[in-house]
């Protein structure tokens, strides 16, 4: 579970080390106040939200079982579990 959290966190990140690339690459001053105003965290965020979302949406999407598939439980067959599957 935790795997995904960290995929969605780093997704989160992906805008704010973009701009600190940029600011680096135009070596504006990376830990300077001026080059990070409030507007532009604001769009940070606001791109930042929005990759999460999309993120979410198509890993919802493309992964799974078709729906019209059956979930077969785990059980015992012949003393060997057998795990479930998706038929």
């Amino acid at each position: 579970m935790i795997r995904p959290a960290l995929t969605e966190i780093g997704i989160f990140l992906i805008p704010f080390a973009v701009y600190a690339l940029f600011l680096v690459a135009t070596r504006s001053g990376l830990f300077v106040q001026s080059s990070w105003p409030v507007y532009a965290i604001a769009r940070l965020v606001l791109v930042a939200l929005v990759l999460v979302i999309a993120s979410l949406v198509g890993l919802a999407h493309f992964t799974g079982a078709s729906p019209n598939s059956t979930y077969v439980p785990a059980h015992v067959e012949n003393g060997r579990l057998v795990p479930g599957v998706e038929k």
